[in-house]
């Protein structure tokens, strides 16, 4: 199941934290985030983002944050030269970032794990549940044919470019119902992965109010 947290949620948000650092700076090596204590944090961890887990026995091995376009984001700022169109943004699109699965919750080869397709399922119903239907995202190329496969309606925002030695490009992909029907024929039933749903939606809509009052 995929929870939204948020600051006051600190046990949960420590883990996040500890999980984005073994992925990032010790798996991935982006040794300019990395931290005595083992805590990747940014920025963008303020109150405009939207922190989405995923637990297994109690434990944090999923993560991923949305940050709306109308606040600064990573595309308009730290990753700009990414993007050589008129730049996405509207309290409908969101953009994507540090998604990450504990490597014991991975599934070899490019095949989606359950708490992958979990994760991604939870942007979706977010996203169904709140007016947003696209997202922007940061990733290396490979997974252009990936996301298109799962129904999501991809259209890059420049060329890639190599950013901490992997090639890195930025996209806008759009979703809908077919999406999320694709994710739960991949995983095999049509549960809801998000919780609490009540508070999901009431989430999202006092962040679209805000980006609309900005």
């Amino acid at each position: 199941m995929i929870e939204i947290v948020t600051m006051r949620h600190a046990a949960e948000m420590e883990e996040a934290y500890n999980l984005r650092h073994e992925v990032f700076v010790e798996e991935k090596g982006w040794g300019d985030l990395a931290r005595p204590d083992r805590r990747e944090i940014d920025q963008f961890d303020n109150a405009d983002a939207v922190h989405m887990i995923c637990k297994r026995d109690g434990k944090v091995v999923g993560y991923q944050r949305m940050l709306p376009t109308t606040k600064p984001h990573l595309l308009s700022t730290v990753l700009s030269t990414l993007c050589e169109v008129d730049r996405p943004i509207g309290p409908h699109i969101w953009e994507w970032t540090r998604y990450c699965v504990s490597k014991s919750h991975r599934e070899r080869g490019r095949k989606l794990s359950p708490v992958a397709n979990e994760l991604l399922s939870g942007i979706v119903e977010w996203g169904l549940a709140t007016g947003v239907d696209r997202i922007v995202i940061e990733m290396e190329p490979i997974w252009l044919l990936r996301l298109v496969q799962l129904n999501f309606m991809v259209t890059p925002l420049g060329i890639p470019r190599q950013i901490d030695e992997e090639d890195v490009v930025a996209v806008i992909a759009k979703f809908d119902r077919r999406t999320l029907e694709m994710l739960q024929l991949m995983r095999g039933n049509t549960d809801q992965v998000l919780v609490t749903p009540d508070r999901v939606t009431q989430t999202g809509r006092d962040h679209l109010w805000e980006a609309h009052h900005a």
